[in-house]
């Protein structure tokens, strides 16, 4: 018998979000021969224990007779379980240095670790992940802070509502002023993101119509990779080439900052890739963008005036343009940064089923089969070993 264990989320502040909901755990226990899910106690879910019991699955605390352990956030160091399987977001393939202890405590106790985010199909897509309802509700808080910057229109907090299809009744008879919005990106987030455009009935238009025409209603223009990035020699987009070589790239996006009013930050950033534009951009006669929701949140990242994490309770603050000193939201002289690094706990049931399908749709039989060349590119550390595809991390977790 292969038993998963659904972990209680330890890290601070708690995590309300789950890698499955009751009725995945119903499912896999009922249809999946010799595999039992086994669910630690916790208070903080969005699914409580007895939702969890009613689905037929065992409730305890001690789940140690677990092989394969299921979390969302980082596992905190005292809480690791020595020779375990897990299954998290580590955040820590970009070298982070405050998670670089809890590599080191992966080694240490000689636990595989294997990262979600690490879940990749052959071309490089994402498997799983919660980016929809991050750019869901990162540009709900995006627009809701426009609103409340200009007085134009009212906006509630997206957890004032029991759920997604709640929140869509919201928008019904909003009317949003002739504003331009700028979305980049072209991964879950940005396809979040567009989904909350079309709900609020914002009308996409071209790159060209977006910096040549003015509208006598609301427009967005969706920027990927080809219209943010060109080749500083060459002057052309090569996808594959882009991700090797970033920092042969330089991008272009300053020509949008005098027609926008609203950015919704979807873009994938690592250091060298280009920012979409400098600090000192801010001080620009021409620096129209009131409201920046940075849903990929990289501090001092693709948006050098994200200063930091906002949070769900106290999502927006203010950058003053000359300073560049954090303020209070919503001042003539700042842009409003939303910068939450745990978005899609605003819409945790909504989120965790999205998840938890993908994760039993694309990913549960690779892991319960094994010899999985989808699961071995995740494994970041087998027994308390790096594996080969992270062995640039040797230093960092050494």
């Amino acid at each position: 018998m292969l038993k998963f264990g659904l972990i209680r989320e330890g890290k601070i502040p708690s995590d309300n979000r789950v890698a499955l909901s009751p009725a995945h755990c119903k499912f896999i226990n009922k249809t999946q021969e010799g595999i039992e899910v086994i669910v630690q106690h916790s208070d903080s879910r969005c699914y409580t224990d007895k939702e969890y019991e009613r689905a037929g699955a065992t409730v305890k605390e001690d789940i140690s007779e677990c092989d394969i352990l299921l979390g969302i956030k980082e596992v905190p160091v005292e809480m690791l379980m020595p020779n375990k399987t897990y299954l998290f977001f580590s955040h820590t393939k970009k070298l982070q240095p405050y998670n670089q202890k809890l590599i080191k405590a992966i080694i240490a106790k000689k636990i595989t670790l294997i990262d979600y985010e690490c879940l990749e199909h052959e071309d490089g897509k994402r498997i799983i992940g919660f980016g929809f309802f991050a750019g869901v509700v990162g540009a709900h808080n995006g627009m809701m802070a426009f609103g409340k910057k200009t007085g134009a229109y009212q906006l509630d907090r997206v957890n004032s509502n029991k759920g997604f299809q709640d929140l869509i009744h919201t928008y019904f008879g909003l009317n949003i002023p002739p504003i331009k919005i700028a979305v980049t990106g072209s991964g879950r987030v940005a396809h979040g993101v567009l989904e909350i455009m079309n709900l609020l009935g914002i009308y996409e238009v071209e790159p060209d119509e977006y910096l040549e025409k003015t509208f006598s209603y609301p427009v967005y223009v969706h920027l990927k990779g080809k219209d943010l990035y060109l080749h500083k020699e060459h002057n052309n987009y090569q996808r594959d080439d882009f991700h090797k070589n970033p920092s042969h790239y330089h991008c272009t996006f300053e020509q949008y900052i005098p027609h926008t009013d609203i950015l919704m930050n979807g873009i994938y950033w690592d250091h060298d890739i280009p920012r979409l534009f400098e600090k000192e951009a801010l001080q620009g006669a021409d620096f129209n963008i009131k409201t920046i929701a940075d849903i990929t949140d990289d501090m001092y990242g693709s948006i050098p005036c994200n200063l930091g994490d906002s949070t769900i309770e106290d999502p927006v603050y203010g950058v003053d343009k000359i300073t560049m000193e954090r303020t209070a939201p919503y001042l003539p002289n700042s842009i409003d940064i939303m910068a939450v690094g745990n978005l899609p706990n605003e819409l945790p049931r909504d989120a965790s089923r999205y998840f938890g399908e993908q994760l039993i749709k694309h990913v549960l039989k690779d892991i319960i089969d094994g010899n999985s060349s989808i699961i071995d590119k995740a494994t970041i550390v087998k027994e308390g070993v790096l594996t080969e595809h992270y062995a640039y991390m040797k230093e960092y977790a050494g």
